[in-house]
């Protein structure tokens, strides 16, 4: 009788341990949750809001992002009527100038990004690429920022594109690490743009150093660096086109325990959203299954 006690004492232990380590954050949300963004920028049909909303639960998708804080509120809305998250908000920030972002526009956004967990997702120009001496004035206004959104359980993450002055995600691991704000403050890797702009071709040391500052990560359809840096290549596809290998790239987040939000980079997808978000769930739903069964790492 002791020793059934003692084995249901065990299993009861091991099913809550495997139960706390299986997501990535106190609410029990699933490792890897998919939303797509900028799936409207060059969607023929045009939709709304609600429609775009509406499309996305009928796929299947756990959310989307939504750029600029312009209509943002409207966004979280019309998510929250389809039960979907409203996952990122994309801001502008621009260094040269003496007001570096529309602090009005973003303050007025927050209350309705608290239901969401929304991350406030920085892109930020105004200098030379990766120019460390503006690294001071990034960080003031990062955490100028942050103490915004605190209050509101809205995170920072600083996004790297190219050609702005945020470009690589060594730069955006460099002023996460000076501002100094852990689970307030990290980055997002972005697959494309490590592409076509990262000079370190070692996807592994990448993501390794990003690890302990990574809050989201993006990929897409995409042929491979290579052809991608030379000018060859198409770096934005639905997914299950293009010739990169997408599955080795999940394979290396797996490798550094990385279970937090992926999103899907629609940006210049020229035809129906409907149509090619589909085919790229479709594919998400193969290679999210398949993830497990090969250790290959991607890289040019």
């Amino acid at each position: 009788m002791k020793q059934t006690n003692w084995l249901l004492v065990l299993c009861l232990f091991v099913g809550l341990s495997c139960q706390a380590s299986a997501s990535p954050d106190d609410e029990g949300e699933a490792a890897w949750p998919f939303f797509a963004f900028c799936m409207d920028t060059h969607d023929t049909k045009k939709r709304t809001l609600p429609q775009q909303a509406e499309m996305l639960k009928e796929l299947g998708y756990a959310g989307c992002g939504h750029l600029w804080p312009n209509k943002a509120d409207t966004r979280a809305e019309t998510l929250s009527n389809a039960k979907l998250r409203l996952f990122q908000v994309y801001v502008r920030v621009n260094l040269a100038k003496p007001k570096p972002f529309d602090k009005k526009a973003v303050a007025e956004i927050l209350p309705a990004l608290k239901p969401h967990k929304t991350q406030l997702t920085l892109l930020i120009t105004g200098g030379k690429r990766s120019d460390n001496q503006l690294d001071d004035k990034a960080v003031v206004v990062v955490k100028r920022i942050a103490d915004m959104t605190k209050d509101y359980n809205v995170k920072i993450a600083l996004y790297p594109h190219t050609g702005d002055w945020l470009e690589t995600s060594g730069d955006a691991v460099r002023i996460a690490k000076k501002v100094n704000r852990p689970g307030e403050v990290g980055t997002m890797f972005n697959l494309c743009h490590w592409m076509k702009a990262d000079p370190n071709r070692n996807l592994r040391a990448v993501l390794k150093e990003a690890q302990p500052w990574l809050m989201a990560v993006s990929l897409s359809g995409s042929d491979t660096p290579k052809e991608v840096r030379s000018g060859k290549g198409n770096w934005i596809q639905p997914l299950g086109h293009g010739s990169y290998d997408i599955s080795a790239f999940l394979n290396a987040l797996q490798a550094i325990n990385y279970s937090g939000p992926v999103g899907l980079q629609c940006w210049g997808i020229r035809s129906d959203a409907g149509k090619h978000l589909k085919q790229s769930i479709e594919t998400w739903n193969v290679l999210r299954a398949n993830s497990k069964s090969s250790n290959r790492v991607a890289g040019d």
